[in-house]
């Protein structure tokens, strides 16, 4: 029997979720997106933002198996945005300061004027991808090569070992740059984000001390999905690695970083349903596979002040459909699991 003061069930269980952002969070909801800011005054800055999906234009986008890469692109192109958006907004101006810009900024700032930040967007993009692609896929692929070179280990090896140096990788990546001054205060905002929809999820009004009561760990998080797609490609590769084994594609290491590349999309598509499933859904299966997610979030998220909880409240006020969340009976959003819960 359930108890008699217990908080009801949420109606918005997993249509909600974010990123967090430079002094403030992004939030999508079935309103739409919004972006809230802590201000160098000290207010709080929401603004809606319209992102163009394309499952809201062509069906065929938000089919099963086929909406995964499309979301992920799209919320990588979007959260971008809003991440240099709200950089801009809320860095204070340098020159006020006394300080002179550097030679790089005053080249770009003669050059590009008030598309800098746009620029500067892009070129940050570009040189990411290059160290996503080398860190995860290039990286992997050849140290496993001068392994099996010193010990002449067998090839059927090589998912597993690939695997372990991924997750190293990533693992140790996010525990140093956690311990810089500026991500630690990003990894508050996401905590936020997270207890924020935990306090949404469980049914509770959004008020400062409930929101701080909630867990900051969420299976639908971003981290989580990357873990999630580490795994999956582990698996993946040992198939390929049986299927083609004794050719030239597992031989040689050019050809298998090229197939590792020709299965990101059906690693993403698998993941992002996985995610999916995750976030309306507590057994047994769902508790182990998200496991390793939920124990990364230790790094990635930080326990958050009340003046970033605040944040947080006006950020996923804004994309909510009424001024109580309990209130609501219907809501039809689907939210993408990369999108922070994320």
């Amino acid at each position: 029997m359930a108890k008699k003061n217990a908080p009801k069930q949420c109606r918005y269980l997993a249509t909600v979720g974010g990123q967090a952002l430079m002094e403030g969070i992004m939030m999508n909801g079935p309103k739409g997106a919004a972006m809230a800011l802590r201000m160098p005054d000290g207010s709080i800055e929401v603004t809606p933002k319209h992102p163009k999906r394309l499952r809201d234009k062509y069906k065929f986008c938000a089919l099963p198996f086929i909406r995964g890469p499309i979301s992920f692109v799209e919320n990588m192109i979007f959260g971008y945005q809003c991440l240099m958006e709200s950089a801009e907004k809320t860095s204070l101006d340098v020159e006020s300061d006394g300080e002179e810009m550097s030679k790089l900024d005053q080249w770009l700032s003669d050059h590009f004027g008030p598309k800098m930040m746009n620029v500067i967007g892009v070129i940050s993009a570009v040189l990411g991808f290059a160290l996503s692609f080398g860190l995860f896929i290039a990286l992997p692929s050849y140290i496993f090569k001068g392994i099996r070179y010193l010990t002449n280990i067998s090839i059927l090896w090589r998912p597993l070992i690939e695997g372990v140096v991924k997750i190293a990788i990533f693992v140790g990546y996010m525990a140093s740059v956690s311990l810089m001054k500026e991500m630690k205060r990003l990894f508050m905002y996401h905590g936020a984000e997270h207890k924020s929809i935990a306090c949404l999820e469980a049914g509770l009004p959004l008020t400062v001390d409930n929101v701080r009561r909630q867990t900051r760990f969420h299976p639908r998080c971003g981290t989580s999905f990357l873990f999630v797609t580490i795994i999956l490609s582990i698996l993946l590769a040992a198939v390929m690695s049986i299927v083609f084994n004794g050719t030239k594609i597992t031989e040689i290491t050019i050809l298998w970083v090229l197939l590792k590349l020709l299965l990101i999309p059906v690693i993403m598509s698998i993941g992002f349903e996985f995610i999916r499933y995750a976030g309306k859904h507590d057994n047994l299966f769902v508790t182990i596979c998200a496991a390793p997610g939920l124990w990364m979030q230790r790094i990635t998220t930080k326990e958050p002040t009340d003046d970033i909880i605040e944040v947080g409240i006006a950020s996923l006020k804004a994309v909510l459909d009424d001024e109580e969340p309990n209130a609501a009976d219907d809501v039809q959003a689907q939210q993408d699991p990369q999108q922070d819960a994320q």
